[in-house]
């Protein structure tokens, strides 16, 4: 008999149908007894009443893989609108193991139990709560690359392994390559400017490397982000505009399309405008220290209380979550930013639920300014390590501009979650580097 998902038994009223999968839960009342059977689809309840098919379940723990044939009833109270009765069991793989943690029941995301959650991961997932932060998160990816796609961008891939010069600084993961000094990149931003000169539209989904000795909510050594570079534009509004358009996009096709889960998980309320709030960081400096009487005037970029208190603010006020913080200064800017007027950078942070989700910079693609800056941010444009970088721009990239963007984070935001190791199925930070 041909295998049916739980989801459709429904579609099989009155008749016997096949179902297989993963024992999530027992409840033997002596008259009544019943066991749910997840697979893929969600879960099934199963009435088993012939002694000899509960035989089979004596001993056995959550997690036996089974295969159940049984006639669907319909029933409004049971999962999916239905269940199975007159069932025949088939065990296929026993589990007589209790499990170290309980999947049949929310597990706690407290700070306190985070460690927990993690070391026992790869059971833990198997939760139905756990599972639909997962489902979400490959939703939202789907939503991005179909954007993209639409937009006539090309999925690309670029190497993680890169030379220790192209990236430098104190805070990327070193080792020896074949008696040679190489890194775990930090982005693939040399990569992304340079496929600019081959189809002026580029992205890539990607994991990424920080050795950054920081213990917080915010914080991992490998994260997945989005990269986005495009070409041809008429200055970095384009760049905002697609990256407003690319966020409010997939926010409403997740709020659409995973609704029921969104709902079960207490994930906020979404506010967003078609247009996002453009607040300049010198702005924000003096709306926080006039509401807070804190005083950031001697803050070059924002602080995280700031980053916080501007969403709220612009949440109330503008009724939308999403915020760009513009006016990047010039001083904070990377040698492949391009400078704007008054000191700033043409560069903008965007802002949701009070973490910066993304920076947004026109790119300096002018080939001597691009040197003078390089020599200005003490790279020196003469190590090997740039050359084929700079040769992209020594023979023509246009006007361009992209971004990255943390996917981790985004998840995070969207659920409603408190920490961005619970967005991410295997998290690495300092202090875990298993399983």
């Amino acid at each position: 008999m041909e295998r049916t998902l739980n989801k459709d038994i429904i579609l099989h009223s009155d008749k016997k149908v096949k179902i297989s999968g993963w024992l999530h839960k027992k409840r033997l009342l002596g008259g009544l007894n019943f066991i749910t059977l997840r697979d893929r689809s969600g879960i099934v309840q199963v009435l088993v009443e012939d002694k000899k098919e509960l035989e089979k379940l004596r001993g056995l723990q959550i997690g036996t893989v089974l295969s159940v044939k049984g006639v669907v009833v319909k029933d409004e109270r049971a999962p999916n609108g239905a269940e199975l009765h007159d069932v025949e069991l088939d065990v296929i793989v026993p589990v007589d193991i209790e499990p170290p943690v309980e999947i049949d029941k929310p597990l706690s995301h407290k700070p306190e139990n985070l460690d927990t959650l993690f070391e026992y991961r790869a059971i833990g997932l198997r939760n139905l709560q756990e599972t639909k932060i997962f489902k979400i998160r490959a939703n939202l990816l789907k939503y991005i690359r179909g954007f993209l796609y639409d937009n006539d961008f090309t999925e690309i891939n670029t190497p993680k392994i890169v030379a220790g010069a192209a990236e430098g600084g104190a805070e990327v993961f070193k080792f020896d390559y074949f008696s040679k000094e190489a890194t775990l990149a930090q982005s693939p931003q040399l990569y992304k400017q340079i496929m600019v000169g081959v189809f002026e539209r580029v992205f890539e989904i990607a994991p990424t490397f920080r050795a950054e000795l920081s213990a917080t909510t915010r914080h991992v050594s490998e994260v997945t982000m989005l990269d986005v570079e495009m070409g041809f534009i008429n200055g970095y509004d384009d760049v905002l505009d697609m990256v407003e358009n690319l966020v409010r996009n997939t926010l409403n096709k997740v709020y659409k399309d995973c609704s029921a889960e969104l709902k079960s998980l207490n994930a906020p309320e979404l506010k967003l405008n078609d247009k996002f709030p453009r607040y300049s960081i010198a702005e924000i400096h003096e709306l926080y220290s006039k509401n807070t009487k804190i005083d950031v005037s001697n803050e070059i970029d924002l602080t995280p209380d700031e980053e916080r208190w501007i969403c709220e603010y612009s949440k109330k006020k503008d009724g939308c979550e999403a915020v760009f913080a513009t006016g990047l200064p010039q001083s904070k800017m990377k040698f492949y930013h391009m400078k704007d007027t008054n000191d700033t950078a043409k560069s903008a942070d965007l802002l949701f639920r009070g973490i910066e989700i993304s920076t947004v910079p026109q790119r300096e693609h002018r080939y001597e300014i691009l040197l003078e800056q390089m020599r200005f941010a003490g790279v020196d444009p003469d190590d090997p390590g740039f050359s084929y970088y700079l040769s992209a721009f020594k023979y023509g990239l246009p006007p361009h501009g992209g971004f990255g963007f943390g996917v981790d984070r985004f998840v995070e935001k969207i659920i409603g979650l408190n920490n961005i190791k619970e967005a991410i199925l295997f998290p690495r930070d300092i202090n875990r580097l298993t399983p």
